[in-house]
């Protein structure tokens, strides 16, 4: 029996491992920390476009905290699902004054019938072009699966969240070491409660 179990668990420590090391060939290397999203740095100027074509700038999220995350679109089901943890949450984020702002290469219907689902209400902000993520060094480049790639194209971007207080200042930062790795909603929660409560 204790053999079996021996077994057993080298079978998954294998399976992990390998999982691992094909997610990191698919995924690429990761890129390197942008120097203008470290913690302490103001939160940088820049142009986007909300889901309604409208003009918008990263200088209307001052006087408020903010959650900023940089999400891949409604085909890559990481993203899915961190939209829907955190419409479980959005109270919590919603009680602190922060706003939550996802900033996509495309339109996700599907995360905003999640969020009308919830009751919740999030700031779609589209990076279309990608030349914000490009900016940042966000660029994930051929990663949009085929099926995917005549509504998305190839490239899409890096995921990354960030938590801004109200004065536009970054506080926390999560750069994913691969795809699938997104900061749980309560690390956020704690990074908006950490600089309210020093603050």
């Amino acid at each position: 029996m204790q053999t079996i179990v021996i077994w057993s668990a080298i079978v998954a420590a294998t399976c992990i491992v390998l999982f691992l090391a094909v997610s990191r060939k698919m995924n690429g290397p990761r890129p390197a920390m942008p120097p203008e999203l470290k913690p302490g740095s103001p939160l940088p100027d820049f142009p986007a476009v909300d889901e309604n074509g409208k003009a918008v700038n990263s200088r209307q999220l001052r006087g408020a905290p903010a959650v900023i995350l940089f999400v891949r679109g409604n085909w890559c089901p990481f993203c899915t699902r961190q939209v829907e943890d955190l419409t479980r949450h959005y109270k919590e984020i919603v009680a602190l004054g922060a706003k939550l702002v996802f900033i996509t290469p495309k339109p996700l219907q599907t995360t905003r019938r999640v969020a009308e689902f919830f009751n919740v209400e999030f700031d779609f902000w589209l990076d279309e072009s990608l030349a914000l993520s490009r900016r940042f060094g966000l660029v994930q480049a051929s990663a949009v699966p085929q099926d995917h790639r005549k509504e998305y194209g190839e490239d899409t971007v890096w995921p990354a969240s960030l938590v801004v207080d109200a004065a536009g200042v970054i506080r926390y930062t999560h750069l994913s070491k691969f795809i699938f790795d997104r900061p749980q909603p309560g690390r956020l929660l704690a990074a908006l409660r950490k600089f309210k409560a020093s603050g």
